[in-house]
């Protein structure tokens, strides 16, 4: 077996098909995914690319050659596949490569209960037993049954946030062509929401924009035909569904910050005094809107294996990040873009202002943004911008943020590129843009 080290990262499979991922490399995974969650049974979904199918199948075989049974949930978002790993209580793996583009696919695999796989949970040992070649198996071989769970996964998630009695909105929903297309429909079905679909076709080869809505030349069909239509509300997907993006009725973004402080105190009124994760680079809204709302704010390194780790700790009811992942306990801990989307809408049904009026008091100060920075050697950079802050607050907990108190900045290292990554907050856009430039000065060696 080839070397898997570029396709096989610290928390899911992910590559170029067919030339760095296969069938042939799904079925080992699958085998190795089989003998290492040690399960009975093992749940597969899978998105709209048109390689899905035939991964998802070749996976399913190596599971079944090592006499684990499979049930096969078929088209499904991300989070979908969570919910059935949870409800059905066995370990999952979800064909998808997210945001990427078509020529892509990959895994994500899961425990029972939406336990995270990950480098040092299991991902290390299936990288190393595929490329070695999988132990046969002599026993019987496992069998394969099919179960539509989308129904039940609306059910859930419509018992976790009642919207019936919302007031009427209109929203627009931008799918992207994703698995968004498929899951929205069954979710908000019944709901007093006119929704107006924008680009629900499944189709892997993504026609009409990328389905990756951090960037955010792909919110700008949206935003546009939010104010067209005078919609209430927009709401973006990603390809697998698991991340959304909100807009306001004047075609502005909400940042997934306010987004993470606007669930958090509906949480919080649910469990008061609980605790709440966010990552570092979100606002500084975030946790002062927790404390002031009863709870214990959590600060985390950016990344769902930490999220997650943190919450499995700590207890904590919900966690959010800046690129717009949401996790939730009654969620298995796991991040779904569909449950933060229907907390949103039940926001903003359950009283009468606009959204941004509604989420102002979320917005308190200037982010810039994750600007990225190609550099030679990331952490001598890191050093020689410790040096010119060092009479600032400084942490270390992922990468180096400097708080000046008013504003303050992180530069994190890429695990995967030669890049820096820096976020920079303010109290207006004035100090924002002038600790950025300096900044940026410093990581490129200019006088910006």
């Amino acid at each position: 077996m080839r070397d898997l080290s570029t396709i096989i990262k610290a928390y899911d499979v992910r590559g170029v098909v067919p030339d760095d991922f296969d069938a042939e490399i799904a079925r080992a995974v699958g085998g190795a995914f089989a003998r290492v969650a040690k399960a009975p049974s093992i749940v597969i979904a899978h998105d709209m690319r048109p390689s899905s199918p035939e991964l998802s199948q070749a996976f399913a075989d190596g599971v079944m050659a090592q006499g684990v049974d499979v049930v096969f949930a078929g088209l499904g978002s991300t989070d979908m596949l969570y919910f059935a790993s949870g409800h059905l209580d066995m370990p999952g793996a979800m064909f998808t490569a997210s945001h990427n583009p078509a020529k892509y696919n990959g895994i994500k695999m899961c425990y029972a209960g939406a336990a995270p796989v990950g480098q040092d949970s299991g991902l290390a040992e299936i990288r190393t037993m595929a490329e070695q070649g999988v132990p046969s198996y002599d026993g019987a071989r496992g069998n394969s049954s099919e179960r539509d769970v989308l129904a039940e996964y609306a059910a859930y998630l419509n018992k976790l946030v009642p919207l019936g009695g919302s007031r009427p909105l209109k929203v627009v929903v931008d799918a992207g062509n994703g698995m968004g297309g498929y899951t929205v429909p069954v979710v908000l079905k019944g709901l007093p929401f006119d929704v107006d679909e924008m680009y629900f076709e499944l189709d892997g080869n993504f026609p009409n924009h990328e389905a990756n809505p951090l960037d955010p030349k792909n919110l700008v069909d949206l935003q546009a035909r939010v104010v067209e239509v005078g919609a209430d509300i927009g709401l973006a997907f990603d390809g697998d569904a698991d991340r959304v993006f909100v807009i306001d009725e004047n075609g502005d973004a909400v940042t997934p910050s306010a987004v993470t402080a606007l669930v958090a105190v509906r949480e919080l009124a649910k469990a008061p005094g609980a605790s709440i994760i966010h990552n570092l680079i979100t606002s500084k809204a975030v946790p002062e809107i927790i404390r002031e709302h009863g709870g214990r704010p959590i600060r985390s390194r950016v990344g769902h294996s930490f999220i997650k780790g943190e919450m499995a700790a700590t207890g904590a009811v919900f966690g959010g990040e800046h690129s717009a992942h949401y996790y939730f306990k009654d969620f298995w801990k796991a991040d779904t873009g569909m449950l933060a989307a229907m907390h949103v809408l039940a926001a903003l049904g359950e009283q009468d202002q606009p959204l941004s009026a509604l989420t102002a008091e979320y917005s308190r100060y200037v982010a810039s943004g994750e600007i990225n920075s190609t550099v030679e050697n990331a952490q001598q950079k890191m050093k020689d911008i410790e040096t010119v802050y060092a009479d600032k607050q400084l942490d270390h907990l992922d990468g180096l943020t400097v708080d000046a108190g008013e504003w303050w900045f992180n530069v994190r290292a890429s695990n995967t590129e030669p890049l820096l990554r820096l976020n920079v907050e303010g109290p207006d856009r004035a100090t924002m843009e002038k600790v950025r430039d300096e900044v940026l000065a410093l990581i490129r060696g200019t006088n910006a």
